[in-house]
């Protein structure tokens, strides 16, 4: 059994009661087309934050390069303070 076999076998499932319902034109008790959008959106934000909680150096690299901090050049003042790692000279 693959991974994907449960899911198709639930929207082959599902397909066939809307099938059913709309052959004898009986109105679905699902939700409205909003309320899924909302679980989709909801869905898909967890897994992004599971995808970013395994790739952590992703982040971190993405979060580094927002710093403030620029590398010291040959000593300019608008750098004082400041190593080429980003970290306070101290």
């Amino acid at each position: 059994m693959t991974p994907l076999h449960p899911y198709i076998l639930s929207l082959a499932a599902g397909l066939a009661i809307g099938v059913i319902y709309g052959l004898i034109s009986v109105r679905s008790p699902a939700p409205p087309i909003i309320a899924l959008l909302g679980l989709l959106g909801m869905l898909a934000g967890e897994a992004g934050v599971q995808w970013l909680k395994g790739h952590a150096n992703v982040v971190q690299s993405a979060l580094h390069a927002k710093t403030f901090a620029h590398p010291v050049r040959d000593g300019s003042a608008g750098t004082r303070g400041v190593s080429e790692t980003g970290h306070r000279r101290g």
